[in-house]
Order: C-alpha cells, then structure tokens, then sequence
C-alpha cells in the first residue's frame, strides 16, 4: 500500500490514509506529502470528502475487515455517490498495464528478494523502473518509486487470489507450496489460480528445481541451480562462501559466463536465478549484468544485521512459513563458528526468537514449524500475531513449544515483545546469533533491547 501511495504522489495525485500505529513507511509518506491519521474511524473519511476538490477514490487491501469503521463510512458514502472503494490489486494493474513491459514476480517464497535484486539490476543498466515490491529495497531506501522508463517491476503476493487481475509481459514463479491456508483450500486450489496467473503472462519464468512447478506449471522457461539439468537456464560451479556465492550461468546452449553474487545461501542464489533469467528476457546482456550483481544487497528484514548488544548479534528476518524458517536456519547455522561470514563477531551459538504469523498457519503447519525451528541452539517463543484472525482453540505459542520438546528441542515462551526484551540476558549468551524472525511485531524487539553492561563514565 505504501508503495503505489508513493508512486502516486510522484504522478501528482494528493494521497490519504490511515494506519494503527506510526512506522518508518508513515514518516517517509508524510515527508512526501502524505495525510495519514493513526485511528480508523467515520470522522476520517467525512473530513476527507469535505476537503477534497473530488470525490475521493479510496483504495483497500485485504487486511481491511468490512466492519472497519472507515470502510463502513466509504461504503455509505459510494451508496450516495460520493466515493468508490476499489482494491489496492485493482490499482496495481492499472499500473502495470501503464508500462509496455511489466514484470511481476509471485510465488511461496523469494519474491520481496527476486524483486529487490531484479528492480537493483534495471537500475543499474539504466532502464530506470517502476517498483512496487513488499519490503525495502536498499538502493531505494523505500518499498515503492515512480520511474521513467517502459518496465515496472512488481511483486504479487497470492495470499488472497488477486494476482489473477495482473497481465504482466514477464511473469516469475518463486516456487510454489501450500500457504495460506485461510484462503486456500489446498495445493491444487493454489495451483488453479497460479495457473491462472500463468496464462495471462505473456512468458512465463519458473523455478525447475521445484518439484510443484516443475510437474505441474513448468511455464515458458525454466531456470534451475543443477547445471545438468533440462532448464533454459543453469548455474553451475556452485561455490557458497561465508560472504558471498559464486557460480557459472548457462542459457540454452550458451555458456554466459561466471557470476559473483554478495549473498549466502542456495535460496538466495535461486532468487538470483530468476532475477537473471527475468533480465536477460528482457533483452539485457549478460555482460552488462555481471557488475550489478555484485552490489546487490538483501531488502529490509532478509537476515538483516542490527546491532551487537553485550556480545549477542542482533539479525532480524521476515521467515514466517516452515520452509523460509528452515532455508534462514541453514544460512544461519553455516555462520557458526565461520570467522569468513559477513558478520562483525564470529557466532558460537544460534538462538531464534520466534513470533508465529497467524493462528491458521500455526495450526496447519504446527508439526513442520517445530521441526525447523529444531534447527537453532534455543528458541524463544512470543505469542501468535494474529493479523486479524480469530484465535484457535489450542493453537498458541505454548502449543509451538510443547511440538518442539517433543522431538528434542528447547523453547523458552514469553509472554510478550516487552517480557522478552526483559528478559533478553537471562535467555542468551555472549556469542549467541540470535535471530528476531516473524512477520509481526518481532522486528521490534532489536530496537528493545539494551545493554545490560552500564556504560563507563
């Protein structure tokens, strides 16, 4: 939402909104212009309407429940005339259909990264793109920007089946596995709508070394990490360093040349895979895409550092789904004791501290989240974000934690955010590697946490 707000406001449009609590995406909003309220109410919207010159066009994502006062107001006033709602993936395609040559990423997994490094590299060649993309992108500074140039850059979250609305010229599938569980009834209903997604792609960019994809929606073009492989698009002499990743990129017959890319992690270099693959369909070469690469650097909240508190690296990350948590945990596990990795203290120990997203996500994948979670040293359980769910009888962080004992490993769980900042000492050690990891309020807790050591005068 923040994104097309932005880009709106470079188009010249006077943009509204309204949020529950303030955040680095309001500010930078409000510096731009911006009128934006923290507290949802009928008040609000009257004093919009009176304002404006016209009436307002409000814009709704999915999190936005019918009874939402605002809503409710918006809704009265398009009865009267006065105001049409419609939803924010209605204004994305709009958007996207504005440029000759869009390009939208969806999948499971990897889509906020393939985005990030795809829009990074457009940049850097000088095609000047549009970007639209869930987290912030470091050569940005902010999830959204207007460009000058024909190709817009998108990332399509599947959670609600709205990316269905997007006619894109290039379209790349991350990966695909069951998620969302309150909106999908199973894999071949997510199927159905990826499928559906895929036909309105002109070409079609999948990931061959995943097992759903490649037997089921194999696209125009496949791109894989297994050099052997039947893919257009290879990588092989994989080299996975403690600070970057190495390996040879191959088109068809073609062998391009080597590729030397600032992230560790086979999921990262997958990301990397399709970002190129997307780029070189676009017409770019090569040649002109290995210097790019080599700056590429994670959006907001994908194992990003924070801080060193009392000899404890603080890493937040944004893994809320089984098989981000266990891909993270890998990454994580390979800096231990590894004086090579990028971080500034060399780890003895690997803590995560977990907040679950969603009660329906917990309760369906409660079993595959404890074995992941098995991964770390110790892991420190918050209460379930709800994100706008009802809770679930027996599903709960301590239910998460109960799963964990079971197959052998050790969970601590706290109460709150603030109990755990608390308590934040007593839980860890100098040496530990403790990663804030969720996609709720768990990335406060970097900023919460406080030396315990006082200061010399």
């Amino acid at each position: 939402m923040s994104a097309l707000a932005e880009i709106l406001m470079a188009r010249g449009f006077r943009v509204s909104g309204s949020d529950i609590r303030n955040s680095n995406s309001i500010n930078t909003l409000r510096r731009a212009g911006a009128r934006i309220t923290l507290q949802q109410d009928a008040r609000t919207v009257q004093s919009l309407r009176k304002d404006a010159p016209l009436p307002p066009l409000a814009v709704i994502s999915s999190a936005i429940q019918e009874d939402n006062p605002e809503l409710v107001a918006i809704r009265e006033a398009g009865d009267a005339g006065d105001m049409d709602v419609i939803h924010r993936s209605d204004l994305l395609a709009d958007l996207l259909a504005s440029h000759p040559r869009p390009v939208v990423v969806a999948g499971s997994h990897g889509k906020t990264t393939t985005s990030t490094i795809l829009s990074t590299i457009l940049a850097a060649v000088g095609l000047d793109p549009t970007v639209v993309i869930g987290g912030v992108v470091p050569w940005l500074g902010s999830n959204g920007r207007h460009g000058g140039g024909d190709v817009a850059v998108a990332e399509a979250d599947e959670s609600d089946g709205t990316l269905v609305k997007f006619r894109p010229r290039i379209g790349v599938i991350t990966n695909l596995e069951l998620d969302h569980t309150d909106h999908y009834t199973d894999i071949s209903h997510l199927l159905d709508t990826m499928a559906e997604f895929g036909r309105n792609c002109q070409t079609l960019l999948t990931n061959g070394d995943c097992p759903v994809l490649s037997r089921h929606l194999p696209g125009t073009r496949q791109w894989s990490l297994d050099g052997t492989s039947s893919a257009y698009y290879r990588f092989s002499g994989i080299r996975c360093l403690g600070h970057a990743t190495e390996a040879v990129v191959h088109a068809g017959a073609e062998c391009l040349g080597p590729v030397v890319f600032p992230l560790t992690g086979l999921h990262n270099l997958a990301n990397l895979a399709a970002a190129l693959a997307a780029a070189l369909e676009l017409g770019i070469p090569f040649s002109a895409l290995q210097k790019p690469c080599q700056a590429i650097r994670a959006p907001d909240r994908r194992f990003q550092f924070h801080s060193v508190v009392d000899e404890r690296l603080l890493v937040d990350d944004y893994a809320h789904h089984p098989s981000e948590v266990a891909a993270t945990l890998v990454m994580a596990r390979a800096m231990v004791g590894n004086d090579k990795s990028a971080l500034p203290l060399t780890p003895q120990r690997l803590v995560v501290a977990f907040q679950p997203h969603r009660y329906s996500r917990t309760r369906d994948f409660l079993q595959e989240f404890a074995l992941a979670l098995t991964a770390a040293d110790e892991v420190l359980l918050l209460p379930v974000y709800s994100a706008g769910e009802k809770s679930i009888a027996g599903i709960s962080h301590i239910a998460l934690s109960e799963a964990i004992a079971a197959i052998g490993g050790t969970a601590h769980c706290f109460d709150s955010l603030e109990h755990l900042a608390q308590g934040f000492h007593s839980a860890t050690r100098p040496g530990d590697l403790v990663l804030a990891m969720g996609a709720g309020s768990i990335n406060r807790l970097p900023g919460l946490v406080r030396s315990a050591v006082p200061m010399a005068a």
